[in-house]
């Protein structure tokens, strides 16, 4: 017999969030992946560093991931990646609890994890790192990502995109006309080119979205908290109840992600920006 939608929320409810990993949902909902594989990116290019900077690193789960070959959550293993790591490897992260974990996961493997809000000034001096990265960043630090990269330095990112996951916001927020709009990729070109950083690439993607039953959306709601503000299973019962009924009757509810690949680059001091 199906669990019961008392039993799908109670689950969901009290189950630890921290970190970033969504292994959880393993066999509850399912995401499809960028095509360009952002954690093997990583993987690929912090060999080629001797300072390194994962910027809201989260639980840092994808950095582990990419310096040790392995993923967390549901999705496949990054290929082996060189012994070599950044002689200088460090993360910041604002949340405590996150905090928490990533100092956990990230110590052993040579970073140190600066817990530090999400707003300037990085502690970091200028011209510290060749390479800086960040997945899914709230907010983007241009004016700093420049400050502390190198000269001929790299910043990496994968970021969320316009209107993601809208389906699920509307369904509880309804109509969001003018959050649609935001995160525009072509936003973060000119971010980085107004901080003197060169956009070498840029990248975007919408993707599928399936959520097999409610407790599933429950705890994506409890993780992801900037989707529905102030969620709670609580204050949204009679919603999460319908949305049980909908998916019971017609199957997973569907939505769709955004994401957008970003690569910018500090030009040499001898080069102007173009």
């Amino acid at each position: 017999m199906s669990p019961s939608f008392e039993d799908l929320v109670s689950e969901a409810a009290t189950v630890p969030v921290e970190g970033w990993d969504f292994s959880w949902l393993g066999g509850r909902a399912t995401e499809e992946r960028p095509s360009w594989g952002y954690q093997e990116l990583l993987a690929r290019r912090l060999p080629q560093a001797t300072a390194a900077l994962d910027v809201q690193t989260g639980g840092g789960e994808v950095l582990a991931g990419a310096l040790t070959g392995t993923r967390t959550g549901t999705g496949p293993a990054v290929r082996p990646v060189p012994a070599r790591r950044p002689a200088v490897l460090a993360a910041t992260e604002s949340w405590a609890p996150n905090v928490a974990v990533a100092t956990a996961l990230l110590h052993p493997l040579g970073a140190v994890v600066v817990a530090d809000e999400d707003e300037p000034p990085l502690p970091f001096a200028d011209s510290a790192f060749d390479l800086v990265t960040s997945r899914h960043p709230v907010t983007v630090q241009w004016e700093e990502i420049a400050r502390v990269l190198r000269p001929g330095g790299t910043y990496l990112s994968q970021q969320v995109g316009p209107a993601s996951v809208f389906e699920l916001v509307e369904y509880f927020l309804g109509p969001q006309p003018a959050a649609r709009r935001a995160r525009d990729p072509e936003e973060a070109r000119r971010g980085a080119r107004a901080a003197g950083l060169e956009v070498v690439d840029l990248r975007a993607e919408r993707l599928r979205m399936e959520f097999h039953d409610v407790g599933a959306v429950v705890y994506f709601l409890r993780k992801v908290i900037w989707m529905v503000p102030g969620f709670t299973p609580e204050r949204e019962r009679d919603r999460l109840r319908r949305l049980h009924e909908q998916i019971t009757a017609e199957g997973p509810f569907v939505a769709h992600s955004s994401r957008f690949l970003i690569e910018a680059r500090k030009p040499d001091a001898a080069r102007p920006s173009r």
